[in-house]
């Protein structure tokens, strides 16, 4: 077992430790999430196998497609992954909507790629915008709870404007760019999301109604799951996905430009990742992303605590301009900073209910109408 000078137990295998809420470690040191991952590779094989099984998938979305302008909907910011998925449902003949929701916080670089990709194979492209003073509520909202889910409104707003977008044109199949080999399985105490968690923070903290804002209930979403049969494919989970080799085809291929760390695309995001949740919450999401790219070869371990030993920075002007849009003063920015911490558990969820239904919903992963990934993340 790794210890570091801190007493803290690092995972033998990957660099996820004893700070990330809800891990456990074997007998040989070998953490929750490593195992969790292994579960994933059973699920969702790469190789032959994996290329039959995504090639399958393609023939259903192209025979339910017939007859329709759509036969998919792909999310788009302009990172890395949406731009593969997009790129590789294009490849695979498909004709999707590329669906983007603007939070009013883009750089302009994802703006960049989203037109580079978009305009080089003509795919229609809806952007919703979010109504800025609801949004700005939101954000305020979840910062004045002391929650580290801040990005949670935006994460649980682009699924429902993918479900939404494909209910009305009549899509049944939405991809997206996730792929736990690269990105991982966030605990669920750094990063927690569902509709009555979002709702029950702006209701208490926030100071507007959320009349313009789309946020999925779970009766929508079971609707949507059962009765209209919508499926959420990850793409990136059936096929090879290096970034190294993606991002060279993304270059070479779209045009497609690196925005220099993982989701960055997102000035909000900056923040958040590189700011607020190191320095509130003590919260470093590079573990998440490097031990995930350590189990699947792309890195080293050693190279991975190298990167982790380099500290978070975050550059003031970003700092600045994030006080500045969301209207606080230095005052109201130290004391959000200062307040107590909070998690989701502290707040009106559905979790007691998804708990519940774990072997249910554990049944609907199998069938392929969700994917394995929530089952895991939420109750694995």
């Amino acid at each position: 077992m790794k210890k570091t000078n801190a007493n803290k137990q690092v995972c033998s295998r990957c660099v996820m430790d004893s700070t990330v809420p809800g891990i456990h470690f074997d007998e040989y040191g070998v953490c929750t999430f490593c195992h969790i991952h292994d579960e994933l590779e059973k699920k969702y094989p790469l190789g032959m196998e994996g290329k039959q099984r995504f090639e399958e998938i393609i023939d259903k979305v192209k025979r339910k497609g017939i007859g329709k302008k759509y036969d998919c909907v792909v999310g788009v910011s302009g990172g890395r992954d949406s731009t593969f998925t997009l790129y590789t449902a294009i490849k695979h003949g498909l004709r999707p909507l590329a669906v983007h929701f603007d939070n009013g916080w883009n750089a302009e670089i994802g703006d960049i790629n989203m037109k580079a990709i978009t305009d080089k194979f003509h795919v229609d492209l809806i952007t919703y915008t979010a109504d800025p003073e609801e949004f700005k509520d939101i954000q305020l909202a979840f910062l004045k709870a002391s929650v580290s889910d801040a990005e949670s409104p935006t994460d649980f707003m682009i699924h429902s404007v993918l479900y939404d977008a494909a209910i009305k044109h009549g899509v049944s199949y939405i991809f997206n760019g996730h792929s736990f080999r690269t990105e991982g399985v966030a605990p669920i105490g750094w990063s927690y999301m569902d509709g009555r968690y979002i709702k029950s923070i702006q209701k208490q903290f926030g100071k507007l109604k959320t009349t313009k804002i789309p946020i999925m209930t779970l009766t929508t979403l079971v609707w949507n799951t059962f009765v209209r049969r919508i499926k959420v494919i990850d793409v990136p989970e059936f096929v090879e996905y290096k970034h190294e080799d993606v991002d060279e085809v993304l270059r070479n291929e779209v045009g497609w430009e690196y925005y220099g760390a993982h989701h960055h695309e997102s000035i909000y995001t900056i923040f958040v990742m590189d700011y607020y949740l190191p320095k509130k919450f003590n919260i470093d999401k590079r573990k998440v992303e490097y031990s995930a790219l350590i189990r699947s070869g792309q890195i080293t371990r050693d190279q991975a605590l190298n990167m982790l030993s380099e500290p978070i920075t975050c550059e003031s002007d970003i700092i600045e301009d994030t006080k500045k849009r969301l209207g606080l003063s230095d005052k109201d920015f130290e004391d959000l900073m200062n307040a107590p911490l909070k998690t989701f558990r502290d707040y009106k969820t559905y979790y007691p209910l998804i708990k519940l239904c774990k072997y249910p919903i554990k049944f609907v992963c199998a069938l392929g109408l969700l994917p394995q990934v929530f089952y895991e993340k939420f109750l694995g």
